[in-house]
C-alpha cells in the first residue's frame, strides 16, 4: 500500500509540474527543472516544441502578421535577372584544381587564383559577398564546369527576378519583370510573372553561387555560418541594359509599387560609364508617376565611389524605400561618412545600437523632412539573426506585421518548409541590447512572446524582431530578396 501511495504521489506531482509547463511557459526553464529535480522524479521532461522559445516566437509572429488595409494589386520589378548555378564552393574549387591559400579580398576577380583567395576570405568570416569576374573566357570555362558538375542546381537569379518570383507566389498579384531574360530563365519563372517581349534575349546570363555550410572546413578555413560567395561576368545586367525597357513598360502596366535593383552590377563598368548610367537611372526614376512607391534593393558592393554616388546623386531621394543587409549598411556608412564609419567590419553579430544609429542617420540626412523634398521614408534592414524596419512617421502602416513576415520567411525559406518548424530553427538574436550608441538609447530585453520591439527617435519609428535561424539550411541564396519582398507585401504606403 505504501508503495502504491508513493507511486500515486509521484504521479500526481508529475502531473502538477506538467501543468506548470503548460500554463506558465514564461517561467524560466531552470526553475521548472529545479522543481522537478527536487522532487526526485527522474530526468526532467523536455519542453515540447510549441512551448520552446522558438515555438512561442513563431506563434506570436503568426498572430501579428495581418494583411494591410490597402494591398498592392500590380507590382513592377526590374532590372537584374539571371540564372543562378548553385554549387558547393569547396567542391567546385577543388574540381578546378585549386587549393586553399591565404584568404584575401579582391574588388574584382581577374583569375582563378583571385577567386580562390576571395572565396576563402569570406568563407572564414561566414559572410556573403558578390564580385565581378573580368576575364570572359576564364569565367566561361568555370561556368561550364560548374553547370555540368554533379549536384549543381539551376535557379532563378538576380535580385529583381527573385523578388518578382516571391511576389508571384501571391496569385492575386500581377507581376511585371524586366531584365535580360534568356530561354533557361524564362522557363524557370513563375507563370504569374509577365515578361515584356523586349526583355527576352537569346542567351542567359549565368551567376555562380558557391555555397558553404556552417562548420565546413577547407584547409585552415572554417565557416562560422552557412553562406555563399557569388561571382559573374555579366555585361547585360552590369550596364543595366533593360532600364529603359522597364520604365517604358510602366505606363501600360500601371503598377502601384515599383521595385528596382541591380545598381551594384555596375561595378564592372568604367567610372565614366558608371557616372553616365547613374544619371540615366535618376532621370528614368523621375519619369515614374508621382505617388507610386519605389523600393531600391541594394546588394554587395566594393566601390566606395559608386556607393557614394548612389547616396548623393539623387538616387536615395528619388526612392521611397530601401532594402539592405549588414555589409551593405556598413559599407554605405563608410562611403558617405556616416556613423560608426571607422568600424572596418562587424565583429560577429552586428550591434543593434550601431545599426539603429546608421539607419537613423540615413533617414535624417537623406530621407523626407519638412526641409527636404526626398521621397525616402522606409528602410528594411536584415541580418542573419534579426531584422529592423525603420520608417519616417506618417508614411507607412502595418510595419509591425511587415518586419515579422520578413523574418518568418527567412526561417521557412532557408529550411524549405511551409511553416516554421521549431525543432529546425534556433533563436540566436541578442537577449538584450541598447537601441543606440550615439545617444542615450534604451535597453531592450528580448521576450519571445512579444517578438517585435518598437522604439522611437525624433520622428522615426524602429521595429525590431529576431530571426529564427535554420540549423541546417537547404539554400541561402535569395533570402534577402525574399525578406524584402515579403516585408513589402505586408506594407501599406500612405498616399501623399
Amino acid at each position: 500500500m505504501a508503495l502504491w501511495r508513493g507511486s500515486a504521489c509521484a504521479g500526481f506531482l508529475a502531473l502538477a509540474v506538467g501543468c506548470v509547463f503548460l500554463l506558465e511557459p514564461e517561467l524560466p526553464g531552470s526553475a521548472l527543472h529545479s522543481l522537478w529535480s527536487s522532487l526526485r522524479l527522474g530526468p526532467a521532461p523536455v519542453s515540447p516544441g510549441p512551448l520552446s522559445p522558438e515555438g512561442r516566437l513563431a506563434a506570436a509572429w503568426d498572430a501579428l502578421i495581418v494583411q494591410p488595409a490597402r494591398r498592392w494589386r500590380r507590382v513592377a520589378v526590374g532590372v537584374n535577372a539571371c540564372v543562378d548555378v548553385v554549387i558547393s564552393g569547396v567542391k567546385l574549387l577543388q574540381a578546378l584544381g585549386l587549393s586553399p591559400g591565404n584568404g584575401r579580398d579582391h574588388a574584382v576577380l581577374h583569375s582563378k587564383s583571385d577567386l580562390e583567395e576571395a572565396f576563402v576570405y569570406f568563407m572564414g568570416k561566414g559572410a556573403a559577398a558578390e564580385r565581378f569576374f573580368s576575364d570572359k573566357e576564364t569565367f566561361h570555362d568555370i561556368a561550364q564546369t560548374a553547370s555540368e558538375f554533379p549536384g549543381a542546381q539551376h535557379y532563378v537569379g538576380g535580385n529583381a527576378a527573385l523578388i518578382g518570383q516571391r511576389f508571384a507566389a501571391n496569385t492575386d498579384l500581377k507581376v511585371l519583370l524586366c531584365g535580360p531574360i534568356g530561354p533557361k530563365l524564362h522557363e524557370l519563372l513563375d507563370d504569374n510573372v509577365f515578361v515584356p517581349p523586349e526583355s527576352l534575349q537569346e542567351v542567359d546570363e549565368f551567376h555562380l553561387i558557391l555555397e558553404y555550410l556552417a562548420g565546413e572546413e577547407w584547409g585552415p578555413f572554417k565557416a562560422p555560418h552557412a553562406n555563399r560567395f557569388i561571382f559573374s561576368h555579366d555585361l547585360s545586367n552590369g550596364a543595366m541594359n533593360m532600364l529603359e525597357v522597364f520604365v517604358s513598360s510602366l505606363e501600360e502596366f500601371q503598377p502601384d509599387l515599383v521595385v528596382l535593383s541591380g545598381l551594384h552590377m555596375m561595378e564592372g563598368q568604367s567610372k565614366e560609364l558608371q557616372r553616365k548610367r547613374l544619371l540615366e537611372v535618376v532621370t528614368s526614376i523621375s519619369d515614374i508617376p508621382t505617388g507610386i512607391p519605389i523600393h531600391l534593393e541594394l546588394a554587395s558592393m566594393t566601390n566606395r565611389e559608386l556607393m557614394s554616388s548612389i547616396v548623393h546623386q539623387q538616387v536615395f531621394p528619388a526612392v521611397t524605400s530601401l532594402g539592405l543587409n549588414e555589409q551593405e549598411l556598413l559599407f554605405l556608412s563608410q562611403s558617405a561618412s556616416g556613423p560608426h564609419a571607422s568600424l572596418s567590419s562587424w565583429d560577429g553579430i552586428p550591434d543593434v545600437g550601431m545599426v539603429s544609429d546608421i539607419l537613423f542617420w540615413i533617414l535624417k540626412e537623406h530621407g523626407r523632412s519638412k526641409s527636404r523634398s526626398s521621397d525616402l521614408t522606409r528602410i528594411h534592414f536584415h541580418t542573419l539573426v534579426y531584422h529592423i524596419l525603420a520608417t519616417v512617421d506618417g508614411h507607412w502602416a502595418n510595419q509591425l506585421a511587415a518586419v515579422a513576415a520578413g523574418a518568418r520567411v527567412a526561417g521557412t525559406q532557408a529550411c524549405a518548409t511551409e511553416t516554421i518548424d521549431a525543432s529546425r530553427v534556433s533563436l540566436r538574436a541578442p537577449q538584450e541590447f541598447m537601441t543606440s550608441h550615439s545617444e542615450s538609447g534604451s535597453k531592450i530585453v528580448l521576450n519571445p512572446n512579444k517578438p517585435v520591439v518598437e522604439w522611437h527617435r525624433e520622428g522615426i519609428t524602429f521595429y525590431f524582431t529576431p530571426v529564427l535561424v535554420c540549423k541546417d539550411p537547404i539554400r541561402t541564396v535569395g533570402l534577402g530578396d525574399a525578406i524584402s519582398a515579403e516585408g513589402l507585401f505586408y506594407s501599406e504606403a500612405h498616399p501623399d
